[in-house]
């Protein structure tokens, strides 16, 4: 079904309409983007958020996890879809490394962010352990989204991607997080792969939104990564992920095209050339 909407048919969206959002019970719609190209489109088919994620790591670098992406690339990211946006509200990963243990570095690193991006607020992972790095961040005027349940950035930690707070004792850690995070004064929380149950109470319990990937639908809003809900990537099929489409297969035939084109000499064709 093609969206006729543009972004200029939309108001701006800020953390503060985000909050109304969820007192007014609409969801929240949330993608990832790391491009000029597509946040463009994602900008004028009104998507709420764009993600400028460190999951760029993956399906931009080719890394097997989040680790390897530096802050430097996460700005290039984020400039070059600020470039693009209009309405939406761009959030971007502070990437591993650039804030655990380190408070002025955390703070040095979301400014740097804001400062050369122009984005409008960034996200960390964990709860109560950064709770310095995010106060700091905070103290300085940077919204900041919160990350709890599977947080990519520790799975030398974790070990494995399996769903999270599953037993009591990380569940119950969860629900202090999410409160902690929230008193805190970050604007929402992403809760990743964790129990649909568990979100639920989640999201009931705190007055932010909770943006779900693997959550349920039981949540303020929902957010999935750009490549996997095209079907570009064919290699990764968790059960949360639904694909839309399967640009795969058209752009693997478009190629296709081309190359037998060239090589008959069908094109360029008399029409396509001086």
């Amino acid at each position: 079904m093609t969206n006729m909407n543009t972004s200029r048919d939309f108001p701006k969206i800020t953390t503060h309409v985000l909050q109304e959002m969820k007192l007014k019970g609409e969801k929240i719609a949330m993608l990832t983007g790391y491009d000029y190209s597509m946040a463009r489109l994602l900008d004028e088919a009104g998507i709420d958020v764009i993600l400028v994620g460190d999951s760029a790591s993956n399906v931009m670098a080719g890394n097997v996890t989040t680790l390897p992406i530096t802050l430097d690339q996460m700005i290039y990211h984020a400039s070059s879809v600020m470039r693009a946006v209009k309405r939406a509200l761009v959030v971007v990963d502070l990437p591993f490394g650039s804030y655990q243990g380190n408070s002025k570095e955390a703070l040095h690193s979301a400014i740097r962010i804001m400062k050369e991006s122009g984005a409008n607020a960034v996200k960390l992972e964990g709860g109560k352990e950064i709770a310095e790095s995010i106060d700091r961040i905070l103290s300085a005027g940077i919204p900041v989204l919160g990350h709890l349940g599977l947080t990519p950035q520790s799975i030398n930690k974790f070990g494995t991607y399996v769903v999270r707070a599953k037993d009591k004792k990380e569940a119950d850690k969860l629900r202090d997080d999410a409160k902690f995070l929230e008193e805190a004064g970050c604007f929402g929380i992403v809760l990743e792969k964790i129990p649909a149950k568990l979100a639920a109470e989640v999201t009931q319990s705190v007055k932010i939104p909770t943006i779900g990937i693997g959550a349920g639908h039981n949540v303020d809003g929902q957010v999935l990564v750009l490549h996997d809900m095209l079907g570009i990537n064919q290699e990764f099929s968790p059960r949360f992920l639904r694909r839309y489409h399967n640009l795969h297969d058209e752009i693997i035939n478009a190629f296709l095209s081309y190359i037998h084109d060239v090589k008959s000499v069908e094109f360029p064709s008399d029409k396509e050339q001086y």
